[in-house]
């Protein structure tokens, strides 16, 4: 008959049962110091990428600018080479859409050499923080062109008339000549006086003859636009008419000739009649003069 073992003290069972607890709590506290020393280990063994300051917002302008591939200028041999450049880095800037000031700010970015130290000449003189791309190729011209063909540009300018052209073409050369004379066109004002010059007068005189005279340019050259529709019509109905009067006129000397083949004809006839009735007469006469006889 099998012995039975004797039953554990209950005080033994809780005291193995606490050893047992305290020595997994000692377990866990070392794998959790394992951890973070890992974790120390880690980070001081990891570069943390270092953040790029944003950019102003002058450095993005000027990156978009360097993006267009834009000509730099170290100042020219000629004005021809001058004016190029300048045509050149206008049509860039009108591209980007940028304001007058952000204009002057991408220009003197390029400006390389002579040209530099010029600008830097016009920084000393005078603040260049809020100027205009006008001011800017004022100031431009004055330096890099020449004084024979500067007075001959303007020359032009101030003496171009529409003439034959329609008003979309005299728009667009007076434009390109303005563009080479910015000195004598610095405000819109000015620029709406020197156009209703260069227009023709009949256009000129129904703008001016309006209730609303032009301010500015857009309005000037859609007023003058409408002015030459109605002076077009105008002439066009001139035209009509005159030709309705000739094709007349050549109606009526066609029918002419016909109408005096007729009243030829009628008079033949007529006078072939009274020629036959005299001859009837006569002879009558001569009976009469031999029977007395």
């Amino acid at each position: 008959m099998p012995i039975n073992p004797p039953e554990p003290d209950l005080a033994t069972v809780v005291v193995n049962l606490q050893r047992q607890l305290l020595e997994q709590q000692r377990e866990t506290d070392r794998l959790q110091k394992q951890i973070a020393r890992f974790n120390q280990i880690l980070q001081d063994n990891v570069v943390t990428p270092q953040e790029n300051p944003p950019l102003t917002k002058e450095d993005s302008l000027h990156k978009r600018f360097r993006r267009m591939k834009a000509p730099e200028f170290e100042g020219p041999t000629n004005s021809i080479e001058a004016d190029n450049w300048l045509l050149d880095i206008q049509v860039i800037l009108d591209f980007m859409g940028l304001t007058e000031h952000e204009k002057v700010l991408c220009a003197s970015f390029v400006l390389k050499k002579d040209a530099q130290h010029w600008w830097m000449t016009v920084q000393m003189r005078r603040n260049v923080t809020t100027m205009s791309w006008q001011d800017f190729m004022i100031e431009f011209r004055a330096m890099y062109y020449n004084r024979e063909i500067l007075t001959a540009q303007q020359n032009e300018f101030n003496s171009f008339k529409q003439g034959s052209m329609t008003v979309l073409e005299a728009v667009k050369k007076f434009e390109q000549l303005a563009h080479l004379c910015p000195e004598l066109v610095p405000n819109e004002t000015e620029k709406v006086r020197i156009m209703m010059k260069m227009f023709r007068t009949d256009i000129a005189k129904q703008i001016s003859a309006g209730s609303n005279p032009p301010t500015l340019v857009s309005d000037c050259i859609g007023q003058a636009i409408r002015a030459e529709y109605r002076i077009n019509q105008d002439k066009e109905g001139r035209i009509q008419i005159l030709k309705a009067k000739k094709e007349n006129k050549d109606t009526v000397k066609q029918l002419q000739p016909r109408q005096n083949l007729k009243l030829y004809s009628k008079g033949q006839t007529s006078n072939s009649a009274q020629k036959f009735k005299q001859l009837g007469k006569n002879k009558k006469r001569k009976n009469a003069t031999s029977q007395g006889q």
